[in-house]
């Protein structure tokens, strides 16, 4: 489980820059921006902060991502 204290420091890498890029947790498995859409999974505890990774998922439906995320 991703810790309270690094979700209120992680920041969607495609959007810091211009905007908040406020993370959302889902379901202990994904960070979700606020800003863009972008899907970010957590593997082994650890979220995958690619844009890469997040831009795989942008257009799958928050109830539709997998839980847990593949690993690959």
């Amino acid at each position: 489980m991703v810790s309270s204290e690094l979700l209120e420091i992680l920041r969607c890498p495609n959007c810091v820059r211009e905007k908040s890029g406020m993370l959302v947790l889902h379901k202990d498995a994904w960070l979700i921006c606020q800003d863009c859409g972008r899907k970010y999974p957590i593997v082994d505890d650890i979220p995958v902060m690619l844009i890469d990774e997040g831009d795989k998922w942008v257009n799958t439906a928050q109830d539709a991502l997998p839980v847990p995320p593949p690993e690959k």
